[in-house]
């Protein structure tokens, strides 16, 4: 994926306001979120760093790679962001397996919508198997991929990187993404040890040996390690599937958010340096959340955000006719999920009343 040069204060300001302002890859999405949690609820406190920090981040410039062959921008004060993970091999993500030769593809994405004001949210997470039309995209050094008709979303990532990946989404969807966040394994055990860990109480053991974890049931502190294999665990909870594994996902970030709410850390000036160290190494952005100021200046609006006020789903799906070990969307229901949001309304329930998604009871294993 390319990097850019960071983007000054005053491009950040031009950001999109809608009224003036195999199992490793599951838990990329989770350390975007980590990531994501400690940014966004972090608040102006990254900016006492700001020398320190800025050189951690790296960038994506997506307005140059797609032009202007986007949705429209839609002003009602909300604000669209798709949180990613990409499952490279490279440098210390080796010990989750050997680098296939740069051919990377992302984990769950998710699209997390403030809704004016910005004290509620709604989270969409997209299956990486989810089949659908993938547009034309551009895959750098001026070349484009033509697109196909029956792709598999999280291929998307691997044609076109990060460009392509907000290409598909927005064509999918309508919804002109605001920011991009991406994060990797390492980042997100760090940020999880650096934060002291996230308290949770499951109410099932997890024994799985897939992601090597084992909790009996009870209260637990979860380590980086720990936490990176509970969101890896997959067949021994719920119904197995990759479906039932985003519940037990969305119950951990819950916590964690909960836990980085709760802690202080931001009074603490020591513990908030080592925490925003490892979170801005571990993250890529789009190029106007390229700075750190950029950064601390669009987290500090976000500080009313907590677990209570995010409604999380799973992107209405279905089976797919074609491929049993694939899902499609839910054509109407998810039209349900795209017009609410463009309209900053609550998705309704009966968007994902027939759904496959969210119907496991992974989710409540984790509390």
């Amino acid at each position: 994926m390319s990097q850019d040069n960071r983007a000054s204060g005053s491009r950040a300001a031009r950001r999109r306001s809608r009224r003036k302002p195999p199992q490793r890859r599951r838990a990329l999405t989770i350390a975007a979120w980590t990531a994501a949690g400690v940014v966004l609820l972090g608040g102006g406190g990254l900016g006492w760093f700001y020398f320190k920090l800025n050189g951690n981040l790296k960038t994506v410039d997506i307005d140059q790679a797609l032009g202007k062959d986007r949705p429209p921008n839609v002003d009602n004060g909300s604000m669209d962001i798709l949180v990613l993970g990409s499952d490279s091999r490279g440098g210390a993500n080796s010990e989750y397996g050997a680098d296939d030769g740069g051919s990377a593809r992302s984990d769950t994405a998710m699209i997390i919508h403030l809704y004016e004001g910005h004290k509620q949210a709604s989270v969409i997470s997209i299956p990486r198997d989810t089949m659908l039309a993938r547009p034309a995209c551009p895959t750098g050094k001026g070349k484009t991929d033509p697109g196909r008709q029956r792709a598999q979303f999280n291929e998307a990532f691997t044609i076109g990187g990060a460009a392509c990946t907000v290409k598909t989404v927005e064509s999918m969807s309508g919804i002109r993404m605001d920011h991009y966040i991406e994060v990797d394994f390492t980042g997100f055990k760090k940020i999880i040890d650096n934060l002291g860990g996230v308290p949770l109480t499951t109410t099932k053991p997890i024994k799985d040996s897939g992601s090597h974890l084992d909790l009996p049931p009870g209260p637990h502190t979860l380590n980086g390690e720990q936490s990176l294999g509970l969101v890896r665990t997959r067949k021994s909870v719920g119904d197995g599937s990759d479906l039932g594994r985003i519940q037990l996902q969305q119950a951990f970030i819950k916590a964690l958010i909960k836990q980085v709410k709760g802690i202080g850390v931001f009074e603490n000036p020591k513990k908030l340096y080592n925490l925003a160290d490892s979170a801005t190494k571990a993250i890529t952005t789009d190029r106007s959340l390229g700075d750190v100021k950029s950064l601390a200046g669009f987290a500090q609006g976000l500080q009313g955000i907590t677990a209570e006020n995010m409604h999380m789903i799973t992107l209405p799906v279905k089976r797919d006719p074609l491929d049993k070990d694939r899902v499609a969307p839910l054509a109407k229901e998810s039209k349900m999920v795209w017009d609410a949001l463009l309209a900053d309304r609550p998705v309704p329930a009966e968007a994902t009343e027939n759904s496959t998604g969210d119907k496991s009871d992974a989710g409540s294993i984790v509390q």
